[in-house]
């Protein structure tokens, strides 16, 4: 008895711990019923579980979360409630799908469901107090592929629909991709959550077409990946096949891949390395104004050091505004910079900093980078704008 008294109590906590961890109560998103459902039960009823930040800490940015699985379960907590924590501790509001799948659903009903949670949440935007044009979606695993199969296959909804709701677009504003399955064709594919989607012997133009790596255009939206270079589940290869796809498109994406972790990590708390992927997430997210309402604009320019342009260097413009606000920096040559307006300066005040790489050739070693932090301050304006720097040693 003395044994077994440990692992009841083990048992006891980790029931309690997961019971906190359901979160809010979860809100259909068909209230009248799913399209296609075959019955009532919890895994016939898509919904939607709403993790809004605190009001002073709010971006207005939102994610949806699809959780992974291998389109036969939900892993809900750990790729799922734990990741809206999480945003809502950097000022986003998270949504948690509940997605139906196999044995009972198969495509195109986990991409329907998906589909409807982003028009749902644009529809209820002002309630949630986001803001639709920074609205994601990130997918853990098989809802990796869920979410670049959101960030592939969309339509900006019907004007004239007698739902609201489906007036909206299903378009992500970003794609964020964990360790995501990609390709359904491919030997590096996976074949499970293949076989769960489309079921034991699929059409070869829909694995095609479900292959999202070959989905890739234009009209992606920006998309960070991150993986491991240990999964076996889900092989790295999947990540690389998209991320390759949209430089190809020249769609704006940052992968990061580790050295080290299993399949499903999530959050990854113990490890100190995988865990910073959030971190990098964050990073990703400032530098492409989502986590702030900003207005960038293209600034070109010059500087001279004591009389001369300075020859190798850096400037940076960091805005005044939040701390959310996306910084803008160039690379100074022979005197000259332009910095693009996709990562343009922010609108308004901002402190300039100029950093002299020095004249030693061919480059300068980092022993010469001098920095000039001047109290400069410069105001970006709309539509024109050019900064003369001239500095004194």
């Amino acid at each position: 008895m003395r044994m077994l008294l440990p692992c009841v109590l083990l048992l006891l906590i980790t029931s309690s711990a997961n019971a906190q961890n359901i979160g809010p109560e979860p809100t259909l998103l068909w209230p009248d019923g799913a399209p296609g459902a075959v019955g009532k039960d919890e895994g016939d009823t898509p919904t939607v579980r709403v993790y809004l930040p605190p009001k002073e800490r709010a971006t207005g940015a939102g994610v949806v979360i699809c959780p992974g699985g291998g389109y036969g379960i939900l892993a809900y907590d750990h790729e799922g409630a734990q990741v809206a924590k999480w945003f809502n501790r950097i000022g986003v509001a998270g949504f948690v799908l509940r997605y139906r799948h196999a044995p009972k659903y198969r495509h195109p009903t986990p991409l329907g469901d998906a589909q409807r949670v982003l028009r749902f949440v644009r529809a209820n935007s002002e309630k949630y107090g986001i803001a639709k044009n920074r609205l994601g979606v990130l997918g853990f695993s098989a809802g990796g592929h869920l979410a670049s199969t959101v960030a592939t296959h969309f339509d900006l909804g019907k004007s004239d629909a007698a739902d609201p709701v489906d007036r909206e677009s299903c378009r992500p504003s970003f794609a964020v991709l964990c360790y995501p399955v990609i390709s359904l064709t491919e030997p590096w594919g996976h074949g499970g959550s293949a076989k769960n989607l489309l079921g034991e012997k699929p059409d070869a133009a829909l694995l095609e077409n479900l292959s999202n790596d070959k989905q890739v255009t234009s009209e992606t939206p920006p998309t960070f990946l991150f993986h491991t270079g240990e999964d076996t589940g889900v092989p790295v290869a999947n990540s690389l096949a998209f991320y390759s796809a949209c430089v190809k498109a020249k769609v704006p994406a940052e992968l990061h891949i580790y050295q080290m972790g299993p399949h499903g990590v999530g959050l990854a708390p113990a490890d100190a390395a995988v865990s910073g992927w959030k971190d990098r997430l964050a990073d990703w997210m400032k530098a492409n104004a989502l986590l702030a309402d900003v207005k960038r604009v293209e600034l070109k320019g010059s500087v001279k050091l004591n009389g001369k342009p300075l020859r190798w260097g850096m400037i940076t413009l960091m805005p005044n505004g939040s701390a959310n606000q996306p910084s803008a920096w160039a690379m100074i040559n022979n005197g000259s910079f332009t910095i693009p307006a996709h990562r343009g300066a922010v609108v308004g005040d901002n402190q300039v900093l100029v950093h002299n790489w020095g004249g030693v050739e061919p480059r300068p070693t980092i022993e010469d980078a001098v920095t000039y932090d001047r109290g400069i301050v410069f105001r970006v304006a709309e539509p024109n704008n050019e900064l003369t720097l001239e500095l004194k040693d």
